[in-house]
């Protein structure tokens, strides 16, 4: 697989990032402490918070270099679909976008602006500020994370639709090794006529 993409295929670093960034905001998600100050901040939550910063910090950083590379990199050219869904992907791959670098910016101003650090592996505590905007921001923080979750699970589905009902390429351009259906479908309707 080459590290480019093709008109029908995202490259091997373009789906490589794609998605370990799924899953380190899943797993981001998942350990998230929730709630208020005192349960988030608390010493019987720390490592499981400096987990959760370091997978927001890690996402922050992949979303740079995907933005970087896409710059570079051939996207695949979208199957023949109505304008409605190609205008609803694109919508959904900017806001997901958005949301990338929202969440974790929220994240770090709010623990900034509260007063608390960010501790990141390896570069150990960032911050803090002072500022009355932290609890506004994380709060802001808590509803984007909901929110990115429910749209990449939206996504999903709609690229699962894709694959399954209308049989185009749109899930097998980013999945490494899925063969396109749309591909066998041709074949198929060349056997089913001789």
């Amino acid at each position: 697989m080459s590290l480019s993409g093709t008109t029908t295929r995202y490259g091997g670093l373009a789906q490589a990032l794609h998605w370990l960034t799924a899953l380190l905001v899943l797993i981001a998600f998942l350990v998230s402490a929730g709630g208020p100050p005192e349960r988030v901040y608390s010493a019987a939550r720390a490592s499981t918070l400096q987990l959760h910063e370091s997978l927001g910090f890690a996402v922050f950083c992949l979303l740079v270099i995907r933005l970087v590379w896409r710059v570079f990199d051939r996207i695949p050219e979208a199957p023949a679909m109505p304008i409605w869904m190609e205008v609803t992907s694109k919508a959904t791959h900017w806001a997901l976008y958005a949301l990338l670098f929202a969440v974790p910016a929220t994240a770090m101003l709010g623990a900034w602006f509260d007063g608390h650090p960010v501790t990141v592996y390896g570069l150990g505590a960032i911050g803090p500020f002072s500022g009355t905007w932290g609890a506004p921001l994380a709060e802001i923080h808590g509803t984007l994370g909901d929110i990115i979750m429910w749209l990449a699970g939206l996504h999903a589905a709609a690229a699962i639709f894709h694959h399954v009902f209308l049989r185009d390429r749109v899930l097998s351009q980013m999945v490494p090794g899925l063969p396109d259906p749309s591909s066998g479908q041709k074949w198929l309707n060349a056997v089913n006529r001789e």
